[in-house]
């Protein structure tokens, strides 16, 4: 049976509610505006239909993937097999004390200024990272010094089996040191758990000055970050010793383009599509830059970015 036919047949209410779609292109859900169609385009607006949805692929061995802000993510100009799912509505913020509550799909802009409006601060770091609240706790996502693990109290989480799923209480709880936190890694990545939600623990501080550090930061982001163009942010992870925007530089390659993406004039780490790259030119880039810097220093360099689709 054609994977559209099985889905019309066990989620036909979702596909009512125009939740779910089909052939549906990914560029439009990326920061790097690039990529080719969902197979199945799954657009869940509460926990429920997650659920449901993640036990129709699990019961028929259909490949999914939990999609939020697209940051960090490259999508391959064919397409992706299965089904993608997106968290942009699962966003809700909820505070109480020197606590917030945050969904997955909730981005980390609206979490901060939240937090700003709430009089909480520790969160002002992560103002300018362009991803969603799944999204930085997967990655441990991080910026000048520090890291979400350094504000995280605790998080619910969904396991991919059915059992779990089909139990009375498939949402699971991690406290803090239960994380596995790392460098861009959490037990989200080593496990392949699917985050629901987080808590985040803040101190009370004046919203001018919470709003004042965001600003600092914001303005640091801009002046060294190519922001006028499309990007999924630093393509590779800082190598031991090194500053990978200075290898790179040191190759020569600053503004060295491979069909429609280049490396940033405003900083060496960023890939950048100058309007209509393909994932391709991307892939291609990332190796050139990866060999480059490998012949002349002799030091691998690792990528930050996933790579998601047909080959």
């Amino acid at each position: 049976m054609m994977l559209d036919q099985l889905i019309k047949e066990q989620l036909p209410a979702l596909i009512e509610k125009g939740n779910i779609r089909f052939d549906v292109p990914l560029a439009p859900y990326t920061s790097f505006k690039i990529g080719g169609p969902a197979e199945v385009f799954c657009q869940p607006q509460n926990i429920e239909e997650l659920i449901d949805i993640l036990k129709v692929a699990l019961s028929f061995n259909i490949p999914y993937f939990i999609l939020g802000n697209g940051s960090n993510l490259l999508i391959s100009d064919k397409g992706v097999d299965g089904i993608v799912i997106q968290t942009s509505a699962l966003n809700q913020l909820k505070h109480e004390g020197n606590f917030i509550e945050a969904y997955c799909g909730a981005t980390l802009k609206d979490l901060c200024y939240f937090a700003k409006e709430e009089g909480l601060s520790g969160l002002e770091f992560a103002s300018g990272i362009p991803g969603t609240v799944g999204g930085a706790v997967f990655m441990n996502a991080g910026a000048y010094g520090s890291e979400i693990k350094d504000v995280l109290l605790s998080s619910d989480y969904l396991e991919p089996n059915l059992d779990s799923l089909n139990s009375l209480n498939p949402i699971k709880h991690l406290n803090a040191n239960e994380h596995n936190f790392a460098y861009r890694r959490s037990i989200f990545q080593e496990k392949n758990l699917i985050h629901i939600k987080s808590v985040f623990q803040l101190q009370p501080e004046d919203t001018n000055i919470i709003a004042e550090k965001m600003r600092s930061f914001e303005e640091k982001r801009k002046e060294k970050q190519p922001l006028d163009f499309p990007s999924a942010g630093s393509v590779f992870k800082r190598p031991e010793g090194f500053y990978t925007g200075k290898l790179i530089e040191q190759c020569g390659l600053r503004g060295y383009q491979i069909g429609k993406a280049a490396i940033s004039e405003k900083h060496c780490g960023f890939i950048v599509n100058l309007g209509g790259a393909t994932a391709a030119d991307v892939l291609a880039l990332i190796k050139y830059v990866q060999e480059t810097v490998y012949n002349r220093f002799g030091v691998k360099l690792e990528t930050e970015i996933r790579f998601l689709g047909k080959e």
